[in-house]
């Protein structure tokens, strides 16, 4: 049921409707599952690819999946800082172990290489990782160059990887999985980042499309994901080494476990809270901007100045809702 613009959708008896969403148990970091060898694909042995690996939630990623055993495969575009995250892999689960090949992934010969390297070495990607991407702010008539640099990377950087991976996961023996880093700005479209958010909502739809050729695809075992981080501590978000995580914000390393614990489950939206945003008011949030659409009312509405109030009503009722 869409949610409605007015006072909240009710029964036939006139009492508010409880909003069915899925999952919106409390999540906090403690609850979050650390390893799990029973995954058909997350286990020791197998093998992760990280892109946008030298930083943030890839370097989380990278580390993680090393912790669990899997070998681990990164690339980035800062080759010094890869290397760094290549060196703390090493020391966890060794040399022979540990792949690293800095890659732009908005060029196409760069993301081959990648590929040849790692299944030359390996053999296989069990676990394809399509993280790289940039932000950069701006309005819908800045620049053609900002809106190119933007979707280079974090719209075809990842049918570049897709488009060259996926064949060679879907001819391997075991089963794999990809998960495509996305944005709830790709979703919900706040004002002022015009060509982050349009990218990202392209990879929403690129990694909808996935999931569902590969669900149809006879004897296919590769499923899609799309991982949708909540406010994480990253350099992408503008944190530096000398800064301290605000109060709001997830660490890299609890927005990863979250997500893994996720594609355990088998969730296709990986939607991420954090210490700020409870998933609740995020899928609040995704409900009212669906609705603009299925109601007719103002692009973004939920930044209408007539439409403040209603917002803020809806939200209130949601959430009272859910207590």
């Amino acid at each position: 049921m869409i949610p409605r613009s007015n006072h909240g959708s009710r029964s036939r008896n006139g009492s508010p409707m409880r909003p069915a969403f899925p999952g919106t148990a409390s999540y906090r970091p403690d609850n979050i599952s650390i390893t799990d060898d029973l995954h058909p694909v997350i286990h020791a042995g197998r093998v992760a690819l990280i892109t946008g690996a030298a930083s943030g939630i890839g370097r989380a990623a990278a580390l993680e999946f090393a912790k669990l055993g899997l070998k681990v495969a990164i690339a980035d575009v800062n080759e010094e800082k890869l290397q760094g995250v290549g060196k703390a892999l090493a020391a966890t689960i060794g040399e022979a172990n540990v792949l690293v090949v800095p890659t732009n992934v908005s060029k196409l010969e760069e993301v081959i290489r990648l590929r040849d390297r790692v299944y030359e070495q390996w053999g296989e990607v069990a676990v394809l990782m399509n993280n790289a991407g940039i932000g950069d702010k701006g309005t819908s008539w800045d620049g053609i160059e900002n809106w190119r640099k933007v979707f280079d990377v974090n719209l075809f950087g990842i049918i570049n990887v897709q488009q060259t991976f996926v064949p060679s996961m879907l001819h391997q023996e075991n089963p794999a999985i990809v998960i495509n880093t996305g944005s709830k700005q790709g979703i919900t479209n706040p004002p002022g980042n015009a060509a982050y958010n349009a990218s990202k909502a392209a990879v929403k739809s690129l990694t909808e499309g996935l999931a569902h050729e590969l669900r149809e695809r006879p004897n296919s075992d590769v499923t899609a994901h799309l991982f949708i981080p909540g406010w994480t501590f990253t350099g992408l978000t503008g944190s530096d080494s000398k800064a301290e995580k605000p109060a709001g914000a997830w660490t890299p390393e609890e927005t990863v476990l979250y997500m893994l614990d996720k594609v355990r489950e088998g969730e296709f939206y990986i939607l991420v809270p954090d210490n700020e945003t409870k998933r609740e008011v995020d899928q609040l949030r995704i409900m009212w901007a669906a609705a603009d659409i299925a109601e007719g009312r103002p692009a973004l509405s939920r930044w209408h100045p007539n439409y403040k109030a209603l917002y803020e009503e809806y939200m209130r009722e949601g959430m009272a809702q859910l207590e």
